[in-house]
C-alpha cells in the first residue's frame, strides 16, 4: 500500500508561521505593557499605542495578503520600477514641507492624515530588486567585474537618501544585507572583502562628521561617565534587564516604564520584556529569532528559482540583523541605534513592511515543487 508522505517544506512553513504569530503576540502584549503609563500621562489614554499597533497589524495583514496572492512574475518584472519609486519617496523626506522630524531625524513623510516611514518600503523594494539583479546576472558574477560594480552602484544610490535623513543604522543594515545576498549569489569572496574594507573608513568618516555619533560611541564605552545625560538611557536599560532576574517581575509590573527608560515601547522594548519575564522570557525571544533565521534560510535554499531564493534570503537576513542589533543595543553590546525589534516593537510602517515581506516569502514558498 502506498502512503503519501507530507512534504518537509509543509512542516517548515507551518512552524515558521507559528513562530511569527508568537512574536506578533509578544509584541501586542508588551507594547501595551510598556506604553500604557506613558500614553496615559502624555495622551490621556492608556490604550493609545496598543490601538494604533492593532490598526497597523490590520494593515500588515492586508500587505501580507497582497504579497501572498500577487503574481511573482509581476513583482519580478517591475522590481526596478518599484525600487525607483520607493527611492524617490525616501528622497522626499528631504523636503521640509513634506517631512516630519522626530528625535532629530527626518525619516517620515506627512501626507495629509497619513504619516509613514518610506525607508521601510525601500527595504522591501531594495531586496526584491537585488534578488532580481543577481538572478538575472547569475552566469556573469564570477567573471564580470562590471556586474559587481553595478551592484555597488545600487548600494551607493540606496545609501544617499538614508544618510541624508540621517538613518545610519538602516544604511548599515541594508548594505550588510546586500553584501550577504551577493555572497549567497556567488560573488567572489575577495571582491566582498575589498568592499567591506573600503566601507569601513567611509563609515568612520561618516561617524566623525556627526558629533552625536561620536558621543554615542563614547557613551557605549563608558555610560557611567555621564549617568544623568548621554548614559542615562543605556543605564536604565541595564537596570531593567538586571531587575528581571530569572523569571521576571511579572507582566505589567515593570518599574522602568514609569518614565525611567526612554523609548520603552519602541527601540528598548526588549529591556521591558527582560524585566517583566526575566532571563527565561528574554531567552525565549532570542530563541524565536534564531529559529526564524534558521528555518527561513532552510526555506530559501529549498527554492529552485534563484529570484525566490535570493528574495527569501534577503528578507530573513535583514530582519534577523535588525533583531540582533536591537537586542545588542539594549544589552550594551553595541552603540545606541534607532532600530526596532521586528514583529515586536511599536511602529506601523515597519510592521506593514515586515508582514508584506512575509506574504511574499509564503508566495514564493507555495510555488516550490
Amino acid at each position: 500500500m502506498y502512503i503519501q508522505k507530507k512534504s518537509p517544506i509543509f512542516s517548515f512553513v507551518t512552524l515558521y508561521i507559528v513562530t511569527i504569530i508568537f512574536l506578533l503576540c509578544i509584541g501586542i502584549i508588551f507594547i501595551y505593557s510598556a506604553s500604557s503609563i506613558y500614553a496615559l500621562e502624555k495622551l490621556g489614554h492608556a490604550h493609545y499605542f496598543a490601538k494604533k499597533h492593532g490598526f497597523g497589524l490590520l494593515l500588515g495583514i492586508v500587505g501580507l495578503t497582497i504579497g501572498y496572492f500577487i503574481p511573482l512574475r509581476l513583482i519580478k518584472k517591475n522590481s526596478p520600477k518599484i525600487f525607483i519609486c520607493t527611492l524617490a519617496l525616501t528622497a522626499l523626506t528631504m523636503l521640509p514641507f513634506l517631512s516630519c522630524t522626530i528625535h532629530g531625524s527626518s525619516r517620515w513623510l506627512h501626507l495629509g492624515i497619513v504619516t509613514f516611514q518610506p525607508s521601510e518600503l525601500l527595504k522591501y523594494a531594495f531586496i526584491v530588486f537585488i534578488a532580481y539583479f543577481f538572478s538575472k546576472k547569475s552566469k556573469q558574477l564570477t567573471c564580470n567585474a562590471l556586474v559587481y560594480m553595478r551592484f555597488l552602484t545600487i548600494l551607493g544610490i540606496t545609501s544617499i537618501p538614508l544618510l541624508l535623513q540621517p538613518d545610519f543604522g538602516m544604511t548599515v543594515t541594508l548594505c550588510l544585507t546586500g553584501i550577504m545576498i551577493a555572497f549567497i549569489a556567488g560573488v567572489q569572496t575577495k571582491h566582498l572583502i575589498r568592499t567591506v574594507c573600503a566601507l569601513l573608513p567611509i563609515g568612520l568618516f561618516l561617524i566623525y562628521l556627526k558629533p552625536y555619533r561620536i558621543k554615542r560611541i563614547l557613551t557605549f564605552l563608558n555610560p557611567w561617565a555621564d549617568p544623568q545625560g548621554t548614559g542615562f538611557q543605556i543605564i536604565q536599560s541595564f537596570i531593567a534587564i538586571g531587575s528581571g532576574n530569572l523569571w521576571g517581575v511579572g507582566i505589567g509590573q515593570s518599574k522602568q516604564k514609569f518614565f525611567y527608560l526612554p523609548m520603552q515601547h519602541t527601540d528598548f522594548i526588549f529591556s521591558i520584556i527582560a524585566e517583566e519575564t526575566g532571563f527565561i522570557g528574554a531567552l525565549l525571544v532570542i530563541f524565536l529569532f534564531m529559529f526564524f533565521l534558521y528555518a527561513g534560510l532552510r526555506l530559501a535554499f529549498m527554492q529552485q528559482d534563484l529570484f525566490g531564493r535570493y528574495t527569501i534570503c534577503g528578507f530573513v537576513i535583514l530582519l534577523s540583523l535588525q533583531a540582533l542589533i536591537n537586542i545588542a543595543v539594549a544589552t550594551g553590546l553595541v552603540p545606541t541605534k534607532g532600530i526596532g525589534l521586528p514583529f515586536i516593537s511599536y511602529g506601523n510602517s515597519s510592521l506593514v513592511s515586515t508582514l508584506a515581506m512575509l506574504g511574499l516569502m509564503l508566495n514564493i514558498t507555495k510555488r516550490n515543487k
